[in-house]
């Protein structure tokens, strides 16, 4: 670090500047405030740990924490699913690949709002009346219950995301060299066998980077649980990252928002940084 230059330095500061005024300082302020009665304004009081323990009586927050872990849990599997099995279609050698990239790749350049308002229209409008003409109750009032809004807010998801993972499994496969495959078959594995025992194990970086990816954004969704379903029916598709801008801004208890937010950045934080751990450790097995 004493050896650094001049010019690493200025080229440095204007991104820790951003990072200071963007992210630590926040995160300071937010863990200070989370310990006094602020309400939006100014506070009178330090109140202790009573926010933290408050928090952990707020059936609000319990039931939100509890829908995004299943929400985390079953975009996690059909994303890194869905988007190797795209990435591995697109890559063989088929003469609209470049085709299906562009169009497995483009709702992910849709914004999350505007996503999910398109996404209201179609769960109720198109599906009712296609639920209507062919007589199939469950294709009805989709975002009228916990169960089916559960799932409408998993297919937008994954919908948007498919393609960006496929993106990135689909440069870890281009770096596989096509020697060893063609080796592999000419010694007669079978395509399962190939893919378990060279094609898998050689991508292993990548579905440590798409397990982080698809973990991490799975529990910060907010825009299109907000545009999607409003948290309704009573809450009941009610994420965390909604939770707490609800507890801010329309129960303006600010104070005990940000001690939400403190506990739901570390719980996303260590899920993230353990599983990257347990990842990083199979890929030297693998």
């Amino acid at each position: 670090m004493k050896n650094r230059s001049l010019s690493f330095w200025l080229f440095l500061t204007p991104t820790l500047v951003a990072l200071s005024l963007v992210v630590i300082i926040p995160v300071i302020m937010g863990l200070f405030y989370s310990f006094t009665n602020w309400d939006g304004l100014a506070f009178t009081e330090m109140v202790g740990f009573k926010n933290y323990l408050s928090l952990f009586q707020d059936h609000d927050f319990i039931n939100a924490f509890w829908f995004t872990v299943k929400f985390v849990i079953t975009t996690v599997i059909l994303l890194n699913a869905i988007g190797l099995s795209l990435a591995l279609l697109v890559t063989q050698k088929l003469k609209t690949s470049n085709f299906l990239r562009t169009i497995f790749f483009m709702p992910n350049m849709i914004g999350g709002l505007i996503l999910g308002f398109i996404w209201q229209f179609i769960f109720t409008q198109a599906f009712t009346a296609l639920g209507n003409a062919l007589h199939l109750s469950w294709l009805q009032n989709w975002l009228t219950n916990e169960t089916t809004g559960f799932w409408g807010l998993v297919i937008v998801t994954v919908w948007q995301m498919s393609g960006y993972i496929m993106i990135i499994y689909i440069a870890y496969l281009q770096n596989i060299p096509q020697e060893v495959i063609e080796a592999a078959e000419m010694d007669g594995a079978s395509a399962w066998q190939r893919f378990t025992k060279i094609t898998f194990p050689m991508i292993a970086p990548a579905f440590t980077v798409c397990m982080f990816l698809t973990l991490s954004n799975g529990f910060k969704i907010y825009d299109q649980n907000l545009s999607l379903t409003n948290g309704g029916p009573y809450k009941s598709t009610q994420m965390l990252a909604l939770d707490i801008v609800n507890t801010a801004y329309n129960a303006g208890n600010f104070a005990l928002a940000e001690a939400k937010s403190i506990i739901f950045f570390l719980i996303v934080a260590a899920i993230s940084l353990l599983q990257v751990y347990y990842n990083r450790k199979r890929e030297v097995k693998l």
